[in-house]
């Protein structure tokens, strides 16, 4: 390759903070890397996206034990890329939770995305070597599941494809916060490389429609308040369609992936450039918005071979 990814050579370790967003609500945030929220309930607590190894999930588990002892008993799964899943062995919940469409997607190309992500970047998979395996789903659900931990109630639900095609959302209505996964960001670049970009815009603001207090997003600080949480549903669909149109553009034209991308970087940079991820984004971006906009609905599976392949035809 002319040169690495840029993740590959992002081995910086992040700040981490934790944040109450909502009563015995919380938001583990680390500087751009991925998110984890956690949900205390009257007898359990239930985490939302698991960390990519348990090492990195134990280091959740330190912040949660200085707020609660109470067991943890649930892990939901916003969407099945690696760097959400694989830690999930270390809570020690009896309950995994993902929606029936990603479930689908971890048999479909579970194995690849765990090889690809690994290779693009290795500082997200700390202690690689402790994970036992995929992370599969002791329950599914098709558009919406609701819990009860005691007395609290915690809404999962499908609000429509975004990041990925199967994306959650949890919504604890007691305090008016949701948990999003990777449907919205904050200063934080959206990976795209699995998306649906027409869809997503929808699907924010089906978000919006819950006039929310605060949301933990997937990566980025926790956003409480509703002018933080209309502002980063504002930024998220800004970033999806500023980096869609001007690769639609080119792709409907005749042009070739390396225009699309010289197309995207006008686009793009001068707003998005300072984002944690952005220059990691970019070439999976640009590549899953020239396959949408040429039809292709279903993202192509990412491979470690495909990777390397696309990032050699934007180097010319």
């Amino acid at each position: 390759m002319a040169k690495q990814f840029a993740s590959a050579g992002d081995m910086t370790e992040k700040e981490i903070s934790f944040t109450e967003i909502g009563r015995d609500l919380w938001a583990f945030t680390a500087q751009g890397d991925p998110n984890t929220g956690v949900v205390i309930g009257d007898d359990s607590v239930m985490i939302v996206d698991a960390q990519a190894t348990p090492r990195l999930a134990n280091k959740v588990i330190e912040k949660i034990r200085s707020v609660t002892d109470k067991p943890i008993k649930y892990v939901v799964l916003t969407h099945y890329h690696a760097v959400r899943v694989l830690g999930a062995s270390a809570y020690g919940a009896s309950e995994t939770i993902m929606s029936a469409r990603a479930r689908a997607m971890v048999v479909e190309r579970g194995q690849e995305d765990w090889d690809s992500e690994f290779g693009r970047f290795p500082r997200l998979f700390q202690g690689h070597e402790s994970i036992p395996g995929l992370t599969w789903p002791t329950m599914t659900f098709g558009d919406s599941m609701t819990l009860y931990m005691g007395k609290r109630r915690v809404d999962l639900r499908f609000l429509g494809r975004g990041h990925t095609a199967g994306d959650i959302v949890a919504h604890v209505p007691d305090a008016n916060v949701m948990f999003t996964g990777d449907l919205v960001e904050y200063h934080s670049a959206c990976y795209c490389g699995d998306a649906h970009f027409a869809d997503w815009p929808a699907t924010l603001e089906a978000i919006r429609g819950y006039g929310l207090d605060a949301i933990a997003p997937g990566r980025g600080d926790a956003l409480v308040g509703e002018e933080m949480v209309n502002a980063a549903l504002d930024n998220t669909a800004d970033f999806v369609a500023s980096t869609y149109r001007p690769i639609a553009r080119v792709a409907q034209g005749g042009g070739s992936m390396k225009e699309a991308w010289d197309a995207c970087r006008a686009a793009c940079d001068p707003k998005f450039a300072s984002y944690a991820i952005y220059e990691h984004c970019l070439p999976f971006n640009v590549a899953r918005a020239y396959d949408e906009a040429l039809g292709i609905d279903t993202p192509r599976i990412w491979t470690a071979e495909r990777d390397r392949d696309m990032w050699e035809r934007l180097q010319g």
